[in-house]
């Protein structure tokens, strides 16, 4: 990773569009929920989703896809997106988040990703779009990469 970055041994990385209404608010769920800091975050429009995206052959301007790096820049990395990924980070938040994870694993891959698709495809006329990312306060700022 062109970063020197110390990512925290068991920490995955939500890679999201920072102008969207809707992923700056699943980022503000994720922030709140996330007590045991397994999750650390940066915006697909930045070099750092840039570069840990190329690795799996992703596109960094395919906004349309939320990605959860699991192991980035360790031996096991892997990039899950859309449904699958937001199963892993509900899962990771623990207590009943980890049943909804869970109960999202119950529906198919097919049918989950294509619901992520028709809310992506409308997220910005339903949920908003910021001008530019939001920076996040003091005291969360150390969890975000590339702002």
């Amino acid at each position: 990773m062109s970063e020197k970055l110390r990512i925290p041994e068991g920490a995955s990385l939500l890679l999201y569009d920072g102008v969207c209404g809707l992923c700056n608010r699943f980022v503000r769920f994720v922030l709140k929920r996330d007590r045991k800091d397994r999750f650390l975050f940066a915006p697909l429009q930045g070099p750092f989703a840039s570069e840990a995206l190329a690795r799996h052959g992703k596109d960094p301007r395919d906004l349309d896809t939320v990605y959860l790096i699991v192991d980035p820049g360790g031996p096991h990395e892997e990039a899950l997106a859309r449904g699958r990924a937001v199963r892993r980070i509900l899962s990771g938040l623990g207590g009943a988040w980890r049943v909804a994870g869970g109960l999202l694993g119950v529906l198919p891959g097919p049918l989950l990703d294509a619901a992520y698709r028709l809310v992506a495809r409308h997220r910005y006329r339903w949920f908003g779009k910021h001008e530019r990312c939001p920076i996040p306060g003091a005291g969360e700022r150390r969890k975000f990469i590339g702002l």
